[in-house]
């Protein structure tokens, strides 16, 4: 096996597809994945689930759920995205039937992608507030507070009084980061319905994340391949100086307690287990269309499944990271307000725009660490938004696959990241976070699950375990490990089955704060769940029409049948079974090397192996 996983005994191949382009180099391959994977759900989500589940108990199951359900579905996403080398839609051609998979995986990542980008936008609106010397959200003195407002840095003794009154008793009291956000930032409304005005400064905002977004991918996978090269590291610089600030803090101790300490008798709870599966796949990424998406840019031989298991521990080892970062200082605050650490703990953008602000206005230099913690926000938000951009592209460029597509691309991205805008304005008004958090809870939640059950009973069962595992053989030079086919012919998708049935049963109507959704705004966001899922049986039963035969049962046999174009893009790679009989239909969807000008040169000499810049050996004959 060659440093790259490239097949010794097929040297003279270029692996390199000149039409769709590829990756500069495997770490922008790696650092993309990382980037895409690891989120803000990773920051705002693990360390409260964990804290919520039993602490150091709860990573039991994760880590089981992560090498039984994650790390075997993230290698089966990125082994099939780089087989076919081609984005969630054209990789149907393995049963045609199913495409509507790939359409419905594109309808999760448009609905992610148009709320994504509005959170990245509130942590750009923050990171350029928090530029002043005292934090807007330190104090009770603004135009914006009310009189339930109690500070914790507020200096009279009365005031302190009335926050531990508040903090220990029944009485309501609201923190200034509080009152900010809700009655200044997003100056929320009282109903989903009033929709209000819409908040300029946000708007502002947005417009500069997808400005960003649509820069970086300016050129595909060229341009955001090195941009990640900084998006993908830095939020760990930023994490290792949040936490060595956090642990040499009073009371961070009291806190990691908290967020660790084992409670084992919660290990016999089904809803840690769910919630431990639920978060693992949510995490990673899987059924977003992303992850076929960024392997199809890798070279064929490329070690693929090196690659998901690197990522997929690169991911779950930043959520465990991310827990100290939160509790360190979430500690130091309990300790600092005199309460318990569950009064101050806190999730989602509760916990990245309330609790955590409020907690940084306790240290020196204040406004330093909050310009850190949301610009590493944004940068986690980014990383991903850049993937779901991207899958959407590919899609669509592929899907048309003409060469004047190809050339126009840029303007594709353009497009896209402008209808991305314009349909997350409504989520910058001031009902605007009710419609966010409904977009989170709904669009992308149990119809994922669907989507990756029916992925894998299509590719084990419908294409054939033994296909896919051939495949995969002719791909990296050895079959997947047993492991791998157990877990994804049996385990896999028990495990999603599983968690499909408990979000049915653990389903609540979804609230915010003390605000109850009425009947018809959670009506839409179950048609937004259901119309990812519903491109599957429109699309399987439009192509059984469209098949030929007689009867029902022949018409069912050539609609799941992978079509003469399945395979590996390039014709070089097309050996055995794959070898094509070139006819017109088949020859249109491959892709041919152009030709070397150094062809003139003698035969022996083009034939000759070359030493590659990563190291393995290749030849210039195309071998065609």
């Amino acid at each position: 096996m060659g440093t790259n996983g490239a097949v010794p005994g097929e040297r003279g191949k270029q692996d390199k597809s000149v039409k769709r382009g590829n990756w500069g180099n495997q770490i922008e391959f790696v650092l993309t994945s990382v980037g895409y994977a690891v989120g803000l759900g990773n920051v705002w989500r693990f360390p409260y689930l964990c804290y919520r589940n039993g602490g150091g108990a709860f990573m039991f199951p994760y880590f089981i759920m992560l090498v039984f359900c994650g790390i075997p579905l993230f290698f089966m996403e990125l082994s099939f995205g780089q087989f076919a080398s081609q984005g969630c839609l054209g990789v149907w051609r393995v049963s045609p039937m199913f495409k509507g998979v790939g359409y419905g995986m594109m309808v999760v990542s448009t609905y992610i992608g148009i709320y994504y980008n509005v959170v990245i936008c509130i942590a750009f609106y923050y990171f350029f507030v928090s530029m002043t010397r005292v934090l807007p959200w330190t104090y009770c003195s603004n135009a914006w507070n009310t009189p339930d407002c109690v500070g914790v840095l507020d200096g009279n003794v009365s005031s302190r009084a009335a926050l531990n009154l508040a903090l220990n008793a029944t009485q309501k009291r609201t923190s200034p980061s509080e009152e900010y956000w809700r009655r200044y930032v997003l100056d929320l409304s009282d109903d989903i319905g009033n929709l209000g005005e819409v908040r300029l400064p946000l708007l502002g905002c947005l417009g500069v994340s997808w400005v960003v977004v649509f820069l970086c991918l300016i050129k595909g996978v060229k341009s955001s391949g090195k941009v990640v090269y900084f998006t993908a590291t830095f939020p760990y610089v930023v994490l290792t100086i949040l936490f060595v600030r956090g642990i040499t803090l009073e009371g961070a101790l009291t806190g990691i307690m908290y967020y660790l300490t084992p409670q084992w008798d919660k290990i016999l709870d089904a809803k840690v287990w769910g919630d431990a599966a639920s978060q693992i796949f949510y995490s990673l990424g899987c059924a977003w269309g992303g992850l076929i998406t960024m392997a199809s840019y890798n070279k064929f031989h490329n070690n693929c499944y090196r690659d998901s298991i690197i990522i997929s521990i690169t991911n779950c080892a930043t959520s465990v990271y991310a827990g100290f970062v939160i509790f360190s200082i979430l500690g130091f605050m309990a300790n600092h307000l005199g309460v318990e650490v569950s009064k101050v703990a806190d999730h989602g953008p509760g916990l990245a725009f309330v609790a955590y602000p409020e907690a940084l206005t306790l240290l020196p230099i204040s406004p330093l660490w909050s310009i850190l913690f949301f610009f590493m926000l944004i940068l986690l938000g980014l990383g991903t938004q850049f993937c779901l951009l991207e899958t959407l592209v590919t899609a669509i460029v592929d899907e048309v696959g003409n060469e004047w597509i190809i050339r126009r691309k840029t303007f594709v991205t353009l497009g896209v990241a402008v209808a991305g805008f314009l349909l997350g304005v409504p989520l910058t008004t001031q009902a605007g976070i009710y419609w966010l958090l409904l977009m989170d809870n709904y669009a992308a939640s149990f119809s994922l699950v669907i989507i990756s059950c029916i992925m894998c009973v299509a590719i084990m069962y419908i294409y054939g375990h033994r296909n896919y595992f051939k495949d995969i053989e002719m791909m990296l030079g050895f079959p997947p490990p047993l492991f791998f086919q157990i877990c994804w012919r049996f385990i896999s998708p028990a495990i999603i089955f599983f968690i499909l049935v408990f979000t049915v049963i653990q389903y609540r109507p979804i609230s915010y704060n003390d605000y109850v959704y009425p009947t018809w705004a959670i009506s839409i966001g179950f048609l937004m769940a259901l119309s990812s899922v519903i491109c599957i049986p429109i699309y399987a039963i439009y192509k059984v029409c469209c098949s030929e035969g007689d009867t029902l049962l022949e018409r069912l046999k050539n609609a799941t049948k992978a079509s003469k174009d399945w395979g590996p893009v390039l014709a070089e790679h097309r050996s055995g079974r794959y070898a094509p009989a070139f006819s017109p239909s088949t020859e249109s969807h491959l892709e041919v090397q152009p030709l070397q000008p150094e062809k003139s040169r003698s035969e022996a000499e083009a034939a000759s192996p070359v030493q590659g810049s990563n190291g393995s050996a290749h030849s210039q004959d195309s071998r065609l």
